[in-house]
């Protein structure tokens, strides 16, 4: 039963943002199986209330296709883990709770993950100057530079380099107070602290009991004014006192919709990186490290075939990677190259700019407007959700590049990214779009089958 959890893990992750599967369904493991339940263990109790909240209901309904449609899925406290915290050096461990967190800490569901490490993360010309940055502010190398933003596509590396910052710091002083969040839980926590009025305790939370902050996915700051300006006061603050501040982001701040140009000249004041797609290269290095991690036994030719196909992000070689496992304990199929193949064609649409022009045939009928209306200038909702549909599908369903998908739609590259992840927050809180977008999905789905 545990493989089969990590097989269904790799099919929900493939449906979630990248930080999201990371922070709340990846650390879940199984604990057992009874008669009438299947039970899955959270690292502790805000994780579970969360996951019981928002994911529920997609981990039953992957546990229903995989035949288990009578069995009841119950969430539990690993009461061990609880007990027992790991140290940060502690090799092994999935997972690492911030010193910074106290008991009482209303952010202790915060993690970095110990894979995330300068040691395990693999350089190559795409990520080489955004690697040496994050090493020399970790180590405190550069003194000119206390702040560095990292720009790039989810699944390519700035969460890992982020978290490497974080371990890297704590190793040379367990003492200090790392915050580690992404910009939308900076924003629920500040919400809640003026529904509650405290959000003096927020501010004194963050411009004092911090020496370090990392804040993940800014781009989703955008069009949050009262947001944005307590971050700005939060980062001058830090900024005085010589604090470390590390961001990443999708977008560019300029191209963030309505960021105010304070923020953007506060994010932009230090080190600015991007990371690109992995080379070939790169590609090989990524996977023959995370196939001999997964313990997966893997010819060159199986390696340089997976390679030359797999070339959106780390994410989707990862997912290749665990699938080859999960067939081989499962049914018993060998990691080859006809493995290879069939794994490669379930997450590789064929012909991706047919695929494109097949989405967007799809959604336009769906919607029953014309084509030309996804090129459009037009803001109207009619329109607007749409074209974010047919971003969000091109991203999941197509090889096409961002430039690619933009161009179809008259938009740029920052564009599509934006609209690709507005649909991804919004099918987990509304049913109608949810409905939608996966039904769309299954047709696509159904079209390459």
């Amino acid at each position: 039963m545990n493989s089969v959890w990590e097989k269904l893990k790799c099919q929900i992750k493939s449906e979630l943002p990248k930080n999201s599967f990371s922070l709340w369904i990846n650390p879940v493991s199984f604990l057992e199986q009874t008669d009438q339940a299947i039970v899955l263990g959270c690292p502790n109790k805000f994780s579970r209330d969360w996951i019981s909240e928002n994911y529920i209901d997609i981990m039953k309904d992957k546990f229903r296709k995989s035949g288990y449609k009578d069995m009841d899925l119950v969430l539990k406290v690993e009461t061990s883990k609880k007990k027992n915290p790991p140290d940060y050096d502690v090799p092994g461990h999935a997972q690492l709770m911030l010193p910074s967190m106290g008991k009482k800490s209303p952010r202790k569901n915060l993690w970095l993950n110990s894979q995330f490490t300068f040691d395990r993360f693999i350089v190559g010309q795409s990520n080489e100057f955004a690697y040496s940055a994050s090493k020399s502010i970790a180590m405190g190398n550069v003194k000119d530079y206390n702040s560095l933003l990292m720009l790039s596509n989810t699944g390519l590396g700035k969460t890992h380099l982020s978290q490497a910052i974080g371990h890297t710091i704590l190793s040379n002083g367990p003492e200090t107070r790392i915050f580690y969040m992404t910009a939308e839980d900076f924003t629920n926590e500040m919400i809640l602290s003026l529904k509650q009025k405290k959000i003096e305790a927020f501010k004194d939370r963050y411009r004092r009991s911090c020496d370090v902050l990392l804040l993940e996915d800014i781009h989703f700051l955008g069009g949050k004014e009262k947001i944005q300006a307590e971050l700005g006061y939060t980062l001058d603050a830090l900024k005085e006192n010589m604090k470390k501040l590390i961001f990443t982001s999708a977008l560019p701040p300029k191209d963030i919709p309505k960021l105010s140009r304070d923020l953007s000249s506060r994010l932009t004041s230090g080190l600015v990186t991007t990371i690109a797609g992995p080379d070939y290269e790169t590609r090989v290095k990524i996977l023959t490290e995370k196939a001999s991690a997964l313990n997966i036994s893997l010819s060159k030719d199986v390696i340089a075939f997976l390679a030359s196909r797999l070339k959106l992000d780390v994410r989707q070689m990862e997912s290749a990677l665990k699938c080859l496992r999960a067939k081989a304990e499962l049914v018993g199929a060998k990691p080859d190259m006809d493995s290879a193949r069939e794994v490669v064609n379930t997450l590789v649409a064929p012909g991706s700019s047919m695929a494109s022009e097949r989405i967007k045939l799809l959604v336009c009928t769906y919607y029953k407007i014309d084509t030309e209306m996804l090129s459009s200038r037009s803001r109207k909702k009619i329109y607007g959700d749409p074209r974010n549909i047919y971003s969000y599908l091109c991203r999941k369903h197509s090889e096409e590049t961002l430039e690619e998908i933009g161009k179809g739609i008259n938009r740029s590259h920052s564009t599509v990214v934006y609209a690709s992840e507005v649909v991804a927050r919004k099918i987990k809180t509304d049913r109608k779009m949810r409905y939608q977008v996966n039904f769309l999905s299954k047709q696509l789905e159904e079209m390459d089958g």
